[in-house]
């Protein structure tokens, strides 16, 4: 029963021993080539090389939010399409006509979007 879960074992433990391995090196680097550790400098805030005018915390527009969650839709369509295009072969005319559907109600909806304005950034 252990000989099955042994090969994930060993990446698991190959990954943990790495990461602590690249965290404890990022620390110690660091150290080694960092200033004081009080510096003003480092402990400023940093925006593009300006000094801060507006608060940090200000209030984004909701449309930015919708445009990011409409990438990720459309995102998620293409991750959904790769493995219908290798499997193609195998799923046959039953797969083409599903993956046709779902193509349509996506088109659909981003016809609806273009229409309501929601990929304007004005």
């Amino acid at each position: 029963m252990l000989s099955n879960y042994l090969p994930a074992l060993i990446f698991l433990g190959v990954a943990s021993t790495l990461a602590l391995v690249l965290l404890a090196l990022g620390t110690g680097i660091g150290q080694f080539f960092s200033k004081a550790p009080n510096d003003p400098a480092k402990l400023s805030s940093y925006e593009c090389g300006f000094e801060a005018v507006e608060e940090t915390r200000m209030k984004f527009d909701v449309r930015y939010y919708l445009v990011a969650i409409l990438f990720i839709v459309f995102d998620l369509e293409i991750a959904f399409l790769f493995p219908w295009a290798v499997a193609l072969n195998s799923i046959g005319i039953f797969g083409l006509i599903a993956m046709g559907i779902f193509l349509g109600i996506l088109i659909v909806g981003f016809i609806y979007e273009w229409k309501k304005g929601a990929l304007e950034w004005d």
